[in-house]
């Protein structure tokens, strides 16, 4: 499935689209505490850049700025919580939410668990790897992935029918990531996240079990992201 997991046509529904819109937002507000100018905060940088590419409109963008930023009144509160367990079958996962309340977030993240495993930090964290992530299609015709990722500076890639996946250290996400488009490549989305070392292969009614626990924690509002180690 990749490093993390995507539910299925989602970016195409209406409703989906408003729910990427939020957590794009709540990245750019947390991203904005260092600062209100992308080109001077990478990690700004980036979720504009992403926020762009989803289409978000001027003025929702500005204000996540404004708002993280500490520029408005109702200034952003969002902080980062990160849980781990396993889903139906032993699959692991990693979930990112940000979220005003932590202790609303607790009590949702438990009830999605239920079908699961809900363990404590560190749990299935040893079984992913952190690390820059960037998903790339190549713009130039017959051009070199594996090239392209020595002369970046990206660690290892993954090339699939959509384009090609680039892993950094953490470190050198933003050079890698601006690099690649003199490279004959254009970024898709840039980011920080774990990708599995040892990824569960299921089939069948086991892969709709763990598709459809996985699908109901990333509609959960606070969610931000969800990692998992499954293959396929």
């Amino acid at each position: 499935m990749g490093a993390q997991w995507k539910v299925k046509g989602k970016t195409e529904a209406a409703a989906a689209k408003g729910r990427l819109f939020t957590k794009l937002a709540k990245e750019i507000m947390v991203a904005a505490r260092s600062g209100a100018d992308p080109e001077m905060n990478a990690r700004l940088r980036m979720a504009v850049e992403q926020a762009k590419k989803a289409s978000m409109p001027r003025d929702t963008l500005e204000r996540a700025i404004k708002k993280g930023a500490g520029l408005l009144d109702d200034a952003s509160q969002y902080e980062l919580v990160t849980y781990e367990g396993f889903a139906p079958h032993q699959v692991p996962v990693i979930v990112e939410c940000l979220t005003d309340n932590k202790n609303r977030t607790a009590q949702s993240i438990r009830v999605l668990f239920r079908k699961g495993q809900l363990g404590t930090s560190g749990s299935v964290a040893w079984d992913f790897q952190y690390l820059g992530i960037i998903e790339a299609s190549a713009t130039t015709e017959g051009v070199d992935p594996d090239e392209a990722a020595i002369e970046a500076g990206a660690q290892d890639l993954e090339v699939g029918d959509e384009g090609v996946t680039f892993y950094t250290e953490p470190t050198d996400l933003d050079s890698v990531s601006r690099a690649l488009p003199d490279l004959g490549f254009s970024v898709q989305s840039a980011k920080l996240g774990y990708l599995p070392k040892n990824p569960v292969p299921l089939e069948g009614e086991a892969l709709a079990e763990v598709e459809a626990f996985l699908e109901a924690i990333d509609a959960d509002d606070d969610v931000q992201n969800v990692y998992v180690g499954l293959s396929g």
